[in-house]
């Protein structure tokens, strides 16, 4: 969430930023000040008919010492007045302000400066490629071909049990599965990252502390119930672990990895862009969180985007980096490099990991603060990353490695699976 005091003293600024993001915010902003300017008068009211009434307390006790008790009747019905009309302007007061949070809601992040204009995916700015596409044999298949030739998954199985987008993994799939998180997590941890295991479900403060809420909720899997939304991403849990939280600057920067199923609604998904694995309603995903110093978040972003480059190295993998443009980040991203591995088989990029830095987005609304130098209170940044989304990795893995043979282990997994070749 944009910080009221920033916007009030950057209008321009704000509307000139928001519209790299093709979105015409003058009027929302406009409402936003006066909201505010229309709270603070209604608070500086309440505070003052609050010290008068005070004030009166106080006279009314010195006159009843005094015993001047007709004076004091006269005041005391004064206060009675006071009041009731503080408790008016406190009511007013706190409906201004919870109009004013849910108007900042709808605002999306700032973009950064580097941010490239753009409207579409296509307007995304390539910024490095590494990796040969591999020329494969005659007849090579997709890779939803490719499982049900070797049954290591089935989607069949998944649309029996749940429904469409939920697949079964079974056999050397299921271990292939396994020994890309536990490889992805050792990676993470080996970087510094500390593993946690977090809950799957979220609550509803969880989810606008990320800004998942009220941006996303039409593709999350809410239980009405009990009001819990499963997690679309550990992106959630493990930055609400954060959530009131006052640190030192000495405990900055914080880094954390973890491996969760995600669960997305994705409504309006169809056609054969999202066949397989290229979409699912449940995916497992290895995620790194950090919460850094504001001086030095740009430098952790461009750590975390060398670390997920080391990864598909080792999994030779042909990939990419994509700054995305304006039009293209998310609601809470200031900025993102997403990946995309190559996929042969369907002749077409597979984006595999978003990584972005939220800079104080996400920390004002979850109350994330840190303790300077200075002994004052500053709003941290939060970043974080796919490292890795297992669907496209795997689906990347099995159409690039295939050979009439079978599909062979990329080399550093083979330690994970036990084995050397799907066949």
């Amino acid at each position: 969430m944009l910080q009221i005091a920033f916007i009030r003293e950057n209008q321009e600024k704000v509307i000139k930023a928001l519209a790299k993001r093709n979105i015409d915010a003058k009027s929302v902003v406009e409402e936003v000040v006066q909201l505010d300017e229309n709270r603070r008068a209604t608070q500086v009211e309440l505070d003052n008919t609050l010290s008068e009434s005070n004030k009166l307390s106080k006279d009314i006790g010195e006159l009843m010492k005094a015993g001047e008790k007709s004076k004091a009747a006269i005041l005391k019905e004064k206060t009675v007045s006071l009041k009731e009309k503080s408790k008016e302007l406190g009511e007013k007061a706190e409906a201004l302000a919870t109009e004013l949070t849910h108007k900042l809601y709808t605002l999306p992040n700032l973009p950064a400066d580097i941010v490239p204009e753009g409207k579409t995916p296509d307007d995304n700015l390539n910024v490095f490629e590494e990796g040969a596409i591999p020329v494969l044999h005659e007849g090579a298949q997709p890779h939803w071909e490719l499982v049900k030739k070797y049954d290591i998954i089935d989607f069949e199985l998944g649309v029996k049990i749940t429904g469409a987008g939920f697949p079964v993994y079974k056999g050397k799939g299921a271990r292939l599965q396994r020994a890309l998180i536990n490889y992805f997590l050792d990676k993470n941890t080996a970087a510094g990252y500390n593993e946690v295991q977090v809950p799957h479900l979220v609550n509803e403060a969880s989810g606008y502390g990320t800004g998942q809420l009220p941006d996303k909720e039409g593709q999350m899997y809410h239980s009405t119930i009990d009001d819990l939304y499963l997690i679309p991403t550990a992106e959630v849990p493990v930055t609400n672990l954060f959530r009131d939280v006052l640190l030192t600057e000495a405990e900055l920067p914080v880094l954390y990895t973890a491996y969760t199923p995600c669960f997305r609604r994705e409504a309006g998904s169809y056609g054969a862009h999202v066949r397989g694995l290229n979409r699912l309603h449940q995916f497992d995903k290895v995620e790194i969180v950090r919460v850094e110093h504001p001086d030095k978040s740009y430098e952790a972003l461009d750590g975390m985007v060398e670390h997920v480059k080391d990864i598909l190295n080792e999994l030779k993998l042909p990939y990419r980096v994509l700054r995305l443009c304006g039009g293209d980040m998310g609601f809470t991203s200031a900025l993102t490099y997403d990946f995309e591995v190559f996929s042969t088989a369907q002749d077409r990029w597979l984006e595999i990991s978003s990584v972005s830095n939220f800079e104080t987005f996400q920390a004002n609304r979850l109350k994330l603060r840190f303790k300077d130098k200075d002994g004052k209170n500053q709003l941290a940044h939060t970043l974080n990353g796919s490292s890795l989304a297992l669907p496209r990795v795997l689906a990347g893995i099995l159409e690039n490695y295939q050979t009439p043979e079978g599909i062979v282990i990329p080399e550093v997994l083979r330690p994970y699976c036990g084995f050397d070749i799907i066949n």
